[in-house]
């Protein structure tokens, strides 16, 4: 399979960071997200029950990332992934999880993970 659903730019304010500042505040963290899809079906269909739901996808994420409270970007992608192949029934993802304004010299500071067998 080699159709992929995309979501990039997903902006969710949430509390991130291992100081003790941090954790007090909400963060911009900016997610870009990869999914395996076969997209076959839904092309054929015209149907929305046969898509992978980029919607329904990325309003989850806002609200899960909103809620959760990770001291580190890489606990966030990990559970992050594990929810997308769970709930979502996602065999691959590479999700990049970026956080604008850790270091001052840069625009941004991340990590990017991928997940699954794209086949």
């Amino acid at each position: 399979m080699s159709d992929i659903v995309y979501i990039k730019g997903l902006r969710v304010r949430t509390v991130i960071g291992i100081h003790d500042w941090e954790r007090d505040i909400r963060q911009p963290l900016v997610l870009d997200l990869e999914m395996a899809s076969d997209n076959k079906r839904a092309a054929q269909s015209d149907s929305i029950e046969h898509a992978l739901d980029y919607a329904a996808v990325a309003s989850r994420l806002v609200q899960y990332i909103g809620a959760s409270r990770c001291q580190l970007i890489e606990t966030l992608a990990e559970e992050v992934a594990r929810l997308l192949r769970e709930e979502f029934a996602v065999s691959w993802l590479r999700l990049g999880l970026a956080k604008p304004g850790a270091v001052a010299e840069a625009d941004e500071v991340g990590v990017i993970i991928e997940r699954g067998a794209r086949s």
